[in-house]
């Protein structure tokens, strides 16, 4: 028996505070992802996890909640799908697909995580082909070297490496079509940090 809306949601909630802080949560940690007010519910949970073999819990230890590989196949993610990246066109949404689904392992927090679709030959001097899908994270900060989502003025999408020159950052267009801006300009908007590219052959 699949695991389940809301036990998929605790499942994804114990991973993601796994990546983020290298230990697996507390129940009010859980409760507090999850958007329950209560810990007795995510006990309920937990327990019924444990049966279906998903996780394993160690009940003297407060954090004793170790996740099973069988968990790692239940728990493809699903993100927001943005539509089609073109250059210098703006980002179109794809109708009937506002969702895709998405290998737990190549996200690292669901809830920030979106993907765009390439379309065009633009990119293909950087190894991204027409057909690609995108994976991003939205982030408050970006460093020097980040391959980011943006989206300009006129709404173009298109995707930019982030430079720092002399102590501040600026955004350079993959395609070559805009400007080196910087990021405080306000002519650029920062959709997201690009983490990952699926590519598949048919």
């Amino acid at each position: 028996m699949h695991p389940t809306r809301r036990q998929k949601a605790v499942l994804e909630a114990i991973q993601e505070h796994i990546a983020e802080h290298g230990r697996p949560p507390t129940l009010q940690e859980i409760a507090v992802r999850c958007g329950l007010s209560s810990v007795a519910t995510v006990h309920r949970h937990l327990s019924l996890l444990q049966e279906r073999g998903l996780l394993r819990r160690r009940r003297s230890r407060r954090r004793g909640i170790e996740l099973r590989p069988a968990a790692q196949t239940t728990m493809a993610a699903q993100v927001p799908h943005l539509g089609t990246l073109e250059s210098g066109r703006p980002i179109e949404p794809l109708p009937g697909e506002p969702f895709a689904s998405l290998p737990r392992e190549l996200i690292r927090r669901a809830a920030a995580t979106f993907v765009v679709r390439v379309r065009g030959d633009a990119l293909r001097a950087h190894q991204i082909l027409e057909g690609d899908l995108i994976i991003a994270e939205r982030r408050e900060r970006q460093a020097d070297g980040d391959l980011v989502v943006i989206v300009n003025a006129d709404r173009a999408g298109g995707l930019g490496s982030i430079e720092s020159d002399r102590g501040a950052l600026r955004v350079r267009p993959l395609d070559g079509a805009g400007a080196v801006a910087p990021l405080s300009a306000g002519s650029l908007r920062i959709e997201g940090v690009v983490t990952g590219l699926l590519r598949t052959y048919v």
